[in-house]
């Protein structure tokens, strides 16, 4: 078991509707020392992989996602869920649906800060159905550039997001899988990952 599957354990809460809380520590207060073992994880497992930019989305992704940039020394892009006035000029567009939310939204990246030619890891908290993922995939494509990877803190095996994902050939790295929850005991299964990646 992991650190990651540790904390999840300690602190996670499973609600109704295959919903894991994990606000005391990952998407509404963040343990910064925790994002620190997780962004070095994930140096470690995209060790050798050349990457220019780290890409994630509003909101929750953006912690995990700056001090990930800590270890590659990249930038971070976020994707914007509204437009504002502050935003100008030409920008990708996609179309996600939020498992969470349960509503479709328009993420958008302005055109200059994604370019053709840029090596792209994509970093987000959650994957479930793989909605969002889709969506910043599309944009890095339709930028010209290329995903080398993706890192996920909590992947829902049991949704078809992962699967999915994989299928398409990418290399999709989740520090946690979770393949079962009871909302009645509150217990968690986790899926055992290749000893590969906890050396």
């Amino acid at each position: 078991m992991n650190f990651l599957e540790e904390r999840i354990l300690k602190d996670g809460i499973v609600n109704e509707g295959n919903v894991l809380k994990v606000d005391s520590f990952l998407n509404h207060q963040m343990d910064i020392e925790l994002f620190g073992k997780m962004g070095e994880e994930f140096k470690r497992r995209f060790a050798g992989k050349e990457i220019n930019k780290i890409l994630t989305i509003e909101a929750s992704g953006i912690g995990i996602a700056c001090i990930a940039a800590q270890y590659f020394q990249v930038p971070v892009v976020f994707a914007k869920k509204s437009k504002s006035i502050n935003i100008e000029g030409e920008m990708y567009v996609a179309e996600v649906e939020s498992f969470t939310h349960k509503c479709k939204n328009q993420v958008i990246v302005s055109k200059k800060f994604l370019s053709k030619g840029d090596k792209v890891l994509i970093i987000d908290d959650f994957l479930a159905n793989g909605c969002a993922l889709q969506g910043l995939i599309s944009i890095v494509q339709e930028a010209g550039a290329s995903v080398e990877g993706i890192g996920i803190a909590i992947e829902k095996g049991f949704q078809v997001g992962g699967r999915m994902i994989r299928n398409l050939g990418f290399q999709l790295e989740s520090l946690a899988i979770v393949d079962g929850m009871d909302e009645k005991t509150g217990s968690i299964e986790f899926r055992e990952q290749e000893e590969r990646r906890e050396k």
